[in-house]
C-alpha cells in the first residue's frame, strides 16, 4: 500500500478498523488486486454500519462548527481535547429538539456511525441530544419519581381545583428572573384586583431546594387562594432543584392549590407531577391562576346590572299592580265610598219617593177627575141646564117631589136663577 493510503486509514477510521485492515488475509487480497477509492470506502462503510455497537452509541463532547442550513438539517462537530467527530442530525430529528444548541455546549449525543462516501469520512448520524451529565440525572429523576409515585404523591385524586376568582396569589420564584416580570404583567393585565404575595427564593444551585421548600411552607401561612411555583427555562441541571424530594413534598403538602410553571413546555420536573396543575411556562401559570379576567368580570357585571334592572322593573310593575289592587280594595271599603254610596242610595230613594208621590198624585188626580165628572154628571145645576127645574116649598125649602107636597107658594129653581110661583 502507499503512504497516502496509510495516512487515510489513520485519520479517517477508528483503530479497530485499522487492525482489521492490517490482517494478512486482507493484505494478500489487496496485493493481487488494487481497490478503487469508491470500492474501498464502500467496504469500510459496510464494516462500520455492520457493527451493532457503533449503530447504538452515546458519545460525549463539546459542540463546535455548528451549522443550520435552510434544509433544516443540523451539522456540528463533537470534540474533546484529543479528537473530533463530525455529526449530522437530519431535519425530522432536529425538529424535535428541545435544546438550544450553541457552540461550546457539552453534550451527550446518541446515534449511529456511518461513512460519508463523497468525502471519505466517517461521521455520527445523531437522533438524540442531551446535556452532558443528564443521563445520570435522568436516572435519579426516574428513581425518585418511582418512590414518590408509590407513596401516592402524584395521584389525580388528590389534585384540587383552582379557584375561579382568586383574591390572593402567592408566587414562589426568583426576584430577579424574567419569569417574575412575565407573571406580574399577566396578573396585572388579566386581574388587577388580585393581591400578590411574592416570596423571593433561589431557584438554582445547592441552596435552592431548602429555600424553595421553606418558601412554600411560609406562603401557605399567608392564606393564599393559589400558589405559583415558577422559574424560566434551562437545562436539567438548572431545573434540578424542582426535582429535589424536599421541594416535591412541600408542594404535595401545600394547603393552597399549587400551579407549577417551571421551564419551557417540554421541561418536566417532579414538582409538576406533585402540583395541582402544571403550566407549560410561568406566563401560562399566571393565566391558569386567573380563570376569570377583569374583562370577564366587567362583562358579568354588565350582565348582572341588566338582569338587576329588569328584575327591579318587573318588581316595580308587580308592586304597582298590587298597590293598585289594594287601592281599589281600600276605595271599595273606605267610609267615603260608603258615604257616597249611601248618598246615592238617598238620592235613589228620594227619586223613587218623588216618583211614587207624583204617580200617587197623578192617580189621585185621575180619581178626583173621575169623581168630578161623576159629580158633574149628578150636579143638579147640570140637570137644570138641560131644562129641568127644582121646585121647593117656600116655607120650608123642601123639594116638591110629589103633588101632595105642593103648597100655595113655591120657589122654582132653573139653571140661571129661581122665581116664585103660586098654586092655582
Amino acid at each position: 500500500m502507499t503512504g497516502g493510503f496509510s495516512a487515510f486509514v489513520l485519520t479517517s477510521v477508528p483503530k479497530r478498523i485499522i487492525l482489521i485492515l492490517m490482517q494478512p488475509s486482507l493484505f494478500s487480497a489487496s496485493l493481487s488486486q488494487a481497490f478503487t477509492v469508491s470500492r474501498l470506502t464502500f467496504w469500510i462503510r459496510k464494516l462500520l454500519e455492520g457493527d451493532e455497537t457503533l449503530q447504538d452509541v452515546w458519545v460525549q463532547g463539546e459542540v463546535s462548527n455548528l451549522s443550520r442550513p435552510a434544509s433544516g438539517h443540523v451539522y456540528f462537530t463533537l470534540k474533546d481535547e484529543n479528537a473530533s467527530l463530525r455529526c449530522v442530525m437530519w431535519r425530522t430529528n432536529a425538529a424535535r429538539l428541545t435544546l438550544f444548541l450553541r457552540d461550546g455546549m457539552e453534550l451527550e449525543v446518541h446515534g449511529k456511525i456511518g461513512v460519508y462516501e463523497p468525502q471519505g469520512q466517517y461521521q455520527l448520524y445523531a437522533d438524540l441530544l442531551r446535556p452532558l451529565g443528564e443521563g445520570a440525572l435522568f436516572q435519579e429523576f426516574l428513581r425518585l419519581k418511582s418512590v414518590l409515585e408509590a407513596e401516592g404523591l402524584f395521584e389525580a385524586e388528590r389534585k384540587r381545583p383552582i379557584p375561579e376568582f382568586p383574591r390572593r396569589v402567592g408566587i414562589v420564584t426568583s426576584a430577579t428572573g424574567a419569569a417574575l416580570r412575565d407573571m406580574l404583567n399577566t396578573l396585572r393585565r388579566r386581574l388587577p384586583l388580585v393581591e400578590v404575595i411574592l416570596v423571593p427564593t433561589p431557584v438554582q444551585g445547592t441552596d435552592a431546594p431548602p429555600a424553595l421548600a421553606s418558601a412554600i411552607r411560609w406562603v401557605n401561612r399567608q392564606s393564599p387562594d393559589v400558589i405559583l411555583l415558577a422559574r424560566g427555562g434551562g437545562s436539567i441541571e438548572d431545573l434540578w432543584a424542582f426535582n429535589d424530594e424536599r421541594v416535591v413534598r412541600a408542594v404535595a403538602k401545600s394547603e393552597a392549590p399549587v400551579i407549577s410553571g417551571i421551564g419551557h413546555e417540554t421541561d418536566f420536573t417532579l414538582c409538576d407531577f406533585a402540583a395541582d396543575l402544571r403550566a407549560p411556562t410561568p406566563t401560562a401559570a399566571a393565566e391558569l391562576a386567573t380563570p376569570i379576567t377583569i374583562q370577564d368580570l366587567t362583562a358579568a357585571l354588565a350582565d348582572h346590572r341588566l338582569q338587576m334592572t329588569r328584575h327591579v322593573l318587573n318588581l316595580i310593575a308587580a308592586r304597582r299592580y298590587g298597590l293598585a289592587s289594594l287601592r281599589s280594595r281600600l276605595r271599595y271599603l273606605s267610609p267615603a265610598r260608603r258615604a257616597q254610596s249611601d248618598l246615592q242610595r238617598v238620592d235613589e230613594l228620594a227619586r223613587r219617593t218623588f216618583s211614587s208621590l207624583i204617580h200617587r198624585i197623578q192617580l189621585q188626580s185621575s180619581h178626583l177627575e173621575g169623581a168630578r165628572k161623576r159629580l158633574d154628571a149628578l150636579n143638579p145645576s147640570a140637570v137644570l141646564a138641560r131644562g129641568y127645574a127644582v121646585v121647593r116649598r117656600k116655607e120650608d125649602g123642601r123639594v116638591v117631589s110629589q103633588v101632595m107636597l105642593a103648597t100655595d107658594e113655591m120657589m122654582v129653581r132653573v139653571s140661571d136663577g129661581e122665581f116664585a110661583v103660586k098654586k092655582q
